[in-house]
């Protein structure tokens, strides 16, 4: 079977995202505390938190925790260094959004090196006789522990395999590639297929709850994700479905219609809603 090209439908690309840990071993406190415990050998580590106190630091590593998931999301899985495939259709979205996210990301981390000399001080004070003012960079060597950028590169089309070696070898090898061309294409199309399955399934475990028909009970919560997850995966995998799989935007469009004018309040005030949810939902399950 001739492996399905995808070259002109998605690009690979590489997000690399790297932060100041600020932390340092502390190998005077860690034997102190293996002598206090009467270890024969070294136990173990203590580390310190440099800015412990502050939240600069925390807060770009809680936007960069953000950026990565935020990333996963958009992408498919493509190779095992890291690699995701980015559909050629949510190119510009993905774009704009890493843009946006680049703004913030440059702002935090110039506005922590303005700080640097303050955030010191206020370390100084809160790690008491831990601190140790050579544990801490010069100023202008922390912006280059801090980065975010990304490289976008072409998906090869399937079966481009040139190398100057003899035809039938050249052929192994061709062949070789195109397996596990088509095998990152699966695994790519498995994570979409993978996304729409978990949604479903959660969505058919709390409406099916039992406790929504009994009396006296608390019912379910149903929060405004509920329905925002279920819509924002459907237009994520109009993206995402870079094989064009009929039976993906089936289901897609099927989820799309089911939950189209559905408020989590009619979920929880209106069983007639939650019922007709689950069973739209259940019957897209069923046909994955």
């Amino acid at each position: 079977m001739e492996p399905v090209s995808i070259a002109s439908s998605a690009v690979q690309i590489d997000l690399n995202i790297s932060t100041w840990t600020a932390r340092k071993l502390d190998r005077k406190v860690s034997e102190e505390i293996d002598g206090t415990k009467k270890a024969n050998t070294r136990a173990g580590n203590y580390n310190k938190h440099l800015l412990a106190g502050t939240k600069q630091l925390k807060d770009i590593q809680s936007l960069t925790g953000e950026i990565r998931n935020w990333h996963i999301k958009q992408t498919l899985p493509w190779s095992d260094n890291g690699t995701r495939l980015l559909p050629m259709s949510n190119f510009f979205k993905y774009k704009e959004q890493l843009n946006e996210y680049q703004h913030q990301f440059d702002t935090m981390v110039d506005q922590l090196v303005l700080d640097y000399p303050q955030l010191i001080s206020l370390s100084a004070y809160n790690l008491g006789e831990l601190f140790d003012v050579n544990d801490y960079p010069p100023a202008e060597h922390i912006r280059s522990k801090f980065n975010l950028s990304y490289t976008i590169i072409p998906v090869p089309e399937a079966g481009d395999f040139r190398v100057d070696i003899s035809n039938d070898i050249r052929e192994e090898l061709k062949e070789q590639y195109e397996d596990a061309y088509q095998q990152k294409v699966e695994t790519a199309m498995s994570s979409a297929w993978s996304r729409l399955h978990t949604t479903l399934e959660n969505m058919v475990k709390k409406l099916a709850d039992p406790r929504w028909d009994e009396e006296d009970v608390k019912n379910p919560q149903v929060y405004d994700s509920f329905v925002g997850h279920g819509m924002e995966l459907t237009s994520l995998l109009t993206s995402l479905n870079i094989t064009n799989d009929s039976d993906l935007e089936q289901a897609r469009v099927g989820l799309e219609q089911a939950l189209a004018g559905v408020q989590p309040d009619m979920i929880k005030n209106q069983p007639y809603v939650r019922e007709k949810l689950l069973k739209d939902v259940q019957s897209i399950k069923d046909l994955l």
